[in-house]
C-alpha cells in the first residue's frame, strides 16, 4: 500500500523483452537506501517488485496484465518515473491510500498556468465517470491528487509548484499517457450500490 506522495524521481535505463513481459532497469538514489530484493516499489503507480538491486539501480518486471493495463507500453529509454516505497505501518498517511493497481490509461488534455498553479485537464475512458466525486482523491501516475471539477469524460486538478517539482508531472505535454488509479473506497462503495440496485430489481421482477 501507498500514499501517493512520490519520495524520488528514478530514470528508465534499459528495457529488456522477456518471454512473459518485460524487463526494466531505473536508476534512483534515495529509494535505495533501505529497499531490499522482494521490496515493492511503486513506479508511475503501479506496484511492482523489486528483483536485482545496484549502487544507483533496481530492476523488476512487467508483466503482460500490467503492460495492457498501463502506460508502461508507451515507456522509452531515457523516461523520467515517479517513485514511492510501500507504506510503513508507522509513517503518516498524507495522500490517500493507494494500492498501485492501476484501473486505466488517462490523456493529457490541457495545461493551464493558473498564477502559481498550473491546471492540467485529463480525459479518461467514460465507463469509469462513476468512480470519481469533485473534491475526490485519485491517483495520477502514483501522485495522490484532489479532483478539481468534472465534465462527461475529463476532470481538472490544480498542481501546486511544490508537485510539479517534486514529480514527473513537470516533464509532461498535451497528448502524454498517464496511469489512473481511483480511489479505492469509492470502488468499494460502488460495488455494494450495484449490488443493492441488482437485488431490488430482482425483488421487484419478481412481482410480476
Amino acid at each position: 500500500m501507498f500514499t501517493g506522495l512520490i519520495e524520488e524521481i528514478g530514470k528508465i535505463q534499459e528495457i529488456k523483452p522477456q518471454v512473459n513481459g518485460i524487463e526494466i532497469k531505473v536508476s534512483a538514489k534515495k529509494i535505495l537506501e533501505d529497499s531490499q530484493i522482494g521490496d515493492s516499489i511503486a513506479i508511475n503507480g503501479v506496484c511492482l517488485t523489486i528483483t536485482e538491486l545496484g549502487d544507483n539501480y533496481f530492476k523488476f518486471d512487467v508483466s503482460p496484465e500490467t503492460l495492457n493495463r498501463s502506460t508502461f507500453r508507451y515507456l522509452k529509454i531515457g523516461d523520467y518515473v515517479n517513485l514511492e516505497r510501500a507504506l510503513r505501518p508507522s509513517d503518516r498517511l498524507g495522500g490517500h491510500i493507494v494500492q498501485g493497481h492501476v484501473d486505466t490509461v488517462g490523456e493529457i488534455r490541457n495545461i493551464t498556468p493558473r498564477g502559481e498553479h498550473t491546471e492540467f485537464i485529463f480525459s479518461f475512458p467514460s465507463e469509469y465517470s462513476n468512480l470519481i466525486v469533485e473534491k475526490g482523491s485519485i491517483a495520477i501516475d502514483g501522485i495522490s491528487l484532489t479532483i478539481n471539477e468534472i465534465s462527461e469524460n475529463s476532470f481538472s486538478i490544480n498542481i501546486i509548484p511544490h508537485t510539479l517539482q517534486s514529480t514527473t508531472l513537470q516533464y509532461k505535454k498535451i497528448g502524454d499517457k498517464v496511469n489512473i488509479e481511483f480511489d479505492i473506497l469509492g470502488k468499494y462503495v460502488n460495488r455494494i450500490l450495484g449490488k443493492i440496485r441488482q437485488s431490488n430489481l430482482e425483488k421487484l421482477l419478481e412481482n410480476f
